[in-house]
């Protein structure tokens, strides 16, 4: 759920450096995602009013691109690559094993807020097909059973990072 009070003192340095920029617009919705972890729509609306852009164009924008999130994500971020030499060398079968022991779908976050699985085109690593990546580490040659084995190891290392 998202809160109506959204601070925008952070992002209001970042607006006033690009403003008078023709193009930032990228720029500042890049920045903005930094800052709130993903981009709520009313941060959205506060950029196209302080940058005098359409609230459309500002949507547009955000949606067209992939780097950028409209919805919260877990604390590990699981790319998964569905390119074609990933999925001609197993990609969806490492993609239900991983639903299967999250207990969600594609483009889903775990109720407990550590994961959410993301499908993408391509991460540009096909020799260690099929590939993810978890929080920008990559993991490659993956079966369903080491997509598994990568995940409960990240579960194992938050349940011990609990009692620290």
């Amino acid at each position: 759920m998202e809160c109506c009070c959204i601070n925008f003192k952070e992002l209001d340095p970042v607006i006033e450096k690009y403003k008078d920029s023709k193009g930032s617009l990228i720029t500042v919705l890049q920045k903005a995602q930094d800052i709130y972890g993903y981009l709520p729509e009313k941060v959205l609306l506060y950029i196209a009013e302080k940058l005098s852009v359409k609230p459309a164009k500002v949507y547009g924008v955000a949606t067209f691109y992939t780097q950028f999130r409209l919805k919260p994500v877990g604390k590990h971020l699981i790319m998964l690559c569905q390119g074609t030499a990933c999925h001609v060398n197993g990609s969806k079968a490492v993609e239900n094993a991983i639903c299967e022991e999250l207990g969600v779908s594609e483009g889903e976050t775990t109720e407990d807020g550590l994961f959410t699985l993301n499908n993408v085109a391509c991460l540009g690593c096909c020799s260690l097909s099929p590939v993810m990546m978890i929080n920008g580490e990559t993991y490659g040659k993956l079966t369903p059973k080491s997509a598994r084995d990568i995940i409960k190891d990240i579960k194992a290392s938050e349940e011990s990072n609990k009692g620290v």
